[in-house]
């Protein structure tokens, strides 16, 4: 059992039976009455956002989780297709689970996928990913006076990013797949 000093972001809970993950936590104490933990927790089975306020000296239980290392192998209609690394044992998490940076993931490449009793409920993908450009628009000369000036180019995997107007089609690129923004340019090995 956890207590109220052991919350802290990205602890995994289990409340009114179902998994839940803390999104955001506050210690209050007020002039008057018990302090207080004000608690958000983020549904991992359905994204739902609940507030809490949880009382000093209460207890929450543990979530039944488990977090596996796995490679993305394909795409198969709308999922996605998942190897354990160690077990070999491949299992399919539908590609919304994922959001939009579906489309930026590439063959073998490594993330962290949480079980909730067996079944997966949450993929967590590396922060950065390096992608090749397959498609840009060349940059108009003189179109830099505006600042910061981007341009759609798609990348190897199909995704879409904005890059700055220097991005060419064969350049690598660092990406963000938290935010799907284009980070920096990197020099290919």
């Amino acid at each position: 059992m956890y207590d109220t000093s052991d919350i802290r972001k990205g602890l995994k809970v289990l409340l009114d039976g179902n998994p839940y993950t803390v999104v955001e936590f506050q210690f209050i104490k007020p002039g008057k009455g018990a302090a207080f933990t004000r608690t958000r927790f983020k549904n991992l089975l359905s994204g739902a956002v609940i507030e809490r306020n949880i009382r000093s000296g209460e207890k929450l239980e543990p979530a039944n989780v488990e977090e596996r290392t796995m490679q993305y192998l394909y795409k198969e209609a709308d999922d996605l297709v998942f190897m354990d690394d160690k077990s070999f044992e491949q299992v399919q998490v539908r590609a919304e689970m994922i959001g939009e940076a579906a489309d930026l993931m590439k063959d073998n490449l490594p993330c962290t996928v949480l079980f909730f009793n067996e079944r997966p409920v949450d993929v967590t993908l590396p922060t950065f990913v390096l992608l090749e450009v397959t498609a840009s628009e060349p940059g108009v000369a003189g179109n830099t006076a505006a600042g910061n000036v981007t341009k759609a180019a798609t990348v190897e995997t199909g995704g879409s990013v904005q890059v700055p107007l220097f991005i060419n089609i064969g350049d690598m690129i660092k990406i963000d797949t938290r935010t799907h923004e284009y980070v920096e340019r990197v020099n290919k090995k």
